[in-house]
């Protein structure tokens, strides 16, 4: 049975919450296995909550906290509970990664840190320096709600009643598995619409065009297995060109964006979602 009062309980740069309605309109009515190896905040999996599933991220905080919500829920919440919304006290918990400490940290407490830090930095954005450092500042909402504990108590629930396999490795192994009557979802790190729109900063490494490529061959292997697969991305030229030459279709979406560190430039941009079977 689909539980409503799932859905993502973080703020994540390319959220698919906007674009559900175009997305849903493209899952298959049947499937084996879902993988998703990109999964970010997890709009589509909580959206489709499968009995089987493969969820994935390079970012190995992100698949950490998806690991405590599953697996340590009873120690998260209440740590969770004590953070506070202040400015001093946001920038001593974000400093804690720049301490050779850090490392020491339960998986408890690191993920209580991060699911704090998307509450309260400036518009939920996740962001790291060269060193691997959270450095996104202070949001000043006096609003923010650190807990929600109905959403998070229905993903444990979820997650802990379902075959849902949680991986932190590159998206080709994520899906290594994957065969004839399964279903893939990419929704990876867009391609930039400029030079100067691009954000990767996920995880140390980023996204470029080499790796749109091996992306974009990934779906042709997984095309020749008999997976179905659809991905969404950015209405570049680029993309388009790479994936229509292979013979997929390939159809223009509007989406509207709400992070950016410009607040001039969030709002509605054009996307792209790929499939390799009919609607």
């Amino acid at each position: 049975m689909i539980n409503e009062e799932m859905q993502p309980f973080l703020k994540w740069a390319g959220g698919k919450r906007q674009l559900l309605p175009k997305i849903r309109r493209y899952v298959p009515k049947q499937y084996n296995t879902y993988y998703e190896p990109f999964v970010g905040a997890g709009a589509v999996l909580f959206y489709l909550q499968p009995q089987k599933a493969v969820i994935n991220d390079i970012n190995a905080e992100l698949i950490n906290v998806y690991t405590v919500v599953r697996d340590n829920f009873d120690q998260l919440l209440p740590d969770l509970k004590t953070h506070k919304n202040e400015r001093e006290y946001f920038y001593a918990i974000r400093a804690l990664d720049r301490e050779p400490e850090y490392r020491d940290l339960s998986a408890t407490k690191k993920a209580s840190r991060l699911i704090y830090l998307n509450k309260t930095c400036f518009n939920g954005l996740y962001r790291v320096n060269g060193k691997g450092n959270f450095n996104v500042p202070f949001g000043r909402n006096k609003n923010t709600k650190i807990v929600n504990e109905p959403v998070l108590r229905a993903v444990h629930t979820y997650l802990v009643s379902n075959d849902v396999t949680i991986l932190n490795v590159d998206f080709a192994a994520a899906v290594s598995g994957a065969g004839e009557g399964d279903f893939v979802y990419f929704d990876p790190p867009y391609d930039p619409l400029s030079d100067t729109s691009s954000f990767t900063s996920y995880s140390k490494g980023g996204f470029d065009r080499e790796e749109q490529l091996r992306l974009r061959d990934l779906c042709v292997e997984l095309d020749r297995r008999g997976c179905k697969f659809l991905l969404s991305n950015s209405a570049t030229d680029f993309i388009i060109s790479s994936y229509a030459e292979r013979g997929f279709t390939v159809e223009k979406v509007s989406a509207v964006r709400n992070i950016n560190s410009v607040a001039a430039k969030r709002g509605k941009i054009s996307e792209v979602l790929v499939r390799n079977y009919d609607s």
